[in-house]
């Protein structure tokens, strides 16, 4: 509006000095609103060639609760081509025989730190938290990835085909998290999946605590109290709606544009509806607050993570719409998880709500299928009727959906990312091991062809003094 009016007052003295200036107005152009680029950093993925594969003669979970009996699974161009009983092969398809063992949709990991916390863990490679504030909301994890991490082939190896990567837990905005393929690549990029939705970690109670208060004397050193961490959260939002209106402003061209702010840019993406909030958070209070306060601002909670107590308010979390994460059976190492039991995710899955199991831990996503087998068995020894082709649901079309790419992957259906993995047997067995895992319908690990086993640089190691004469 201020270009505007300058505009229009210049317009008025140049009339009355010298009257033929008046068609000056009809010579101006228009100046196009300045636009923020929501994507410097674009996915660079591109599928392995594949093969045309009938998976034959297995037992199929579909993800979605569904299971089949002597069923046959058709991968072809990449897709889910078919599935079912008695599914013919097309001519030049190379036939599986899966008799005896189980087929699955891949696992997805919704909660990891590969790649930002890379193995060997030493200081060096520490880089998934930016303690520098307590909001940190400019950062992006694909920043930090080291796609060498030997752990991406070590969560290949138990079925693992696509994981979000998160910053850490000790800002009350830690920055965005990414969506990844589990493929081998030389760069962050050339692993992100294809327009999955950029995340926001958040974080609740006593890490941002830990991290900021008794007296550690970071720059804007609060909060020092769950009080603190709230505050925190609505001045941030606060910022972030004014920092909106001011691009819709200009965008309308009633103003200016703002002077660019990173940090604003993705929690405007969040109040926009086009990044995902994953929030970190034990206690069933806080996740109330939190739900209280995402209605105050006009945005959505995707999941909430590790999130103990999730059975004490799973009938809220099902009527406001959002995933926990959570592991089978951790608690009790600090007092936001002291609460903890082992039948939270199958009475969080009993509620409604949508059930999650996650890792958080380079070791616990390397057998996420025994979590998942762990919790089903809490739930059915307490009463709770469940089947392993439910539980499923738990480990890939439940994180799709919390990631916003179920339209793409985490189930067997026709026309669906070929994102599979065979098993030895039942993969709720502890002595099962993922023999194929297919992404989007290349083999990328094979456990029977070792040069289908991949090896990272790392773990090739370096050769000694006398091996480099």
């Amino acid at each position: 509006m201020t270009s505007n009016l300058l505009r229009q007052a210049g317009l008025a003295v140049c009339l009355l000095v010298f009257p033929a200036c008046a068609t000056l107005e009809n010579t101006d152009t228009e100046v196009a609103p300045t636009q923020i680029n929501t994507n410097p950093f674009p996915s660079t993925y591109r599928p392995l060639d594949s093969e045309t594969v009938l998976l034959k003669d297995a037992t199929v979970l579909d993800g979605l609760g569904g299971r089949i009996d002597g069923g046959d699974v058709l991968l072809s161009g990449g897709r889910i081509l078919a599935y079912g009983q008695e599914v013919s092969a097309p001519s030049g398809a190379r036939i599986i025989d899966a008799a005896g063992r189980w087929v699955t949709p891949g696992i997805i990991d919704n909660h990891s730190h590969l790649g930002v916390y890379p193995s060997p863990g030493v200081d060096a490679h520490s880089d998934g938290n930016e303690i520098s504030a307590p909001v940190t909301a400019e950062v992006w994890a694909e920043h930090s990835i080291w796609p060498q991490d030997p752990g991406f082939s070590r969560a290949l190896a138990g079925g693992v085909t696509a994981m979000q990567i998160l910053p850490g837990s000790a800002n009350l905005f830690g920055g965005r998290g990414v969506t990844l393929k589990n493929v081998p690549a030389r760069t962050a990029q050339a692993m992100k999946f294809p327009d999955a939705p950029y995340t926001l970690k958040m974080a609740c109670g006593e890490n941002p605590k830990r991290v900021y208060g008794y007296g550690r004397g970071y720059p804007g050193g609060t909060p020092y109290s769950r009080m603190g961490n709230v505050a925190g959260y609505r001045a941030a939002w606060a910022r972030a709606a004014s920092y909106k209106e001011a691009w819709e402003r200009h965008w309308s061209g009633e103003g200016d544009a703002p002077e660019r702010d990173l940090e604003l840019d993705t929690l405007m993406g969040v109040l926009q509806g086009d990044i995902l909030v994953h929030m970190h958070c034990y206690r069933a209070d806080e996740m109330a607050q939190v739900m209280d306060i995402s209605r105050e601002f006009g945005y959505h909670v995707a999941s909430f993570h590790h999130a103990v107590e999730s059975y004490k308010i799973a009938d809220l979390l099902a009527d406001y719409g959002a995933c926990s994460a959570m592991w089978a059976d951790w608690w009790g190492f600090k007092m936001e998880a002291y609460d903890g039991i082992r039948e939270n995710i199958p009475l969080v899955h009993r509620a409604g709500a949508c059930a999650i199991v996650h890792s958080d831990s380079d070791i616990g996503i390397q057998r996420l299928n025994q979590e998942a087998a762990k919790a089903l068995a809490d739930g059915q020894r307490a009463g709770l009727d469940l089947s392993k082709a439910v539980a499923w649901q738990w480990l890939s079309a439940n994180p799709a959906r919390s990631l916003g790419i179920f339209d793409q992957t985490g189930s067997i259906e026709v026309g669906k990312n070929a994102d599979i993995v065979v098993w030895s047997g039942d993969p709720f067995s502890s002595f099962t091991q993922a023999d194929l895992v297919f992404v989007d319908g290349a083999v990328l690990f094979d456990r029977s062809e070792a040069s289908l086993i991949p090896v990272s640089d790392f773990e090739l190691g370096h050769p000694g003094e006398g091996d480099l004469k």
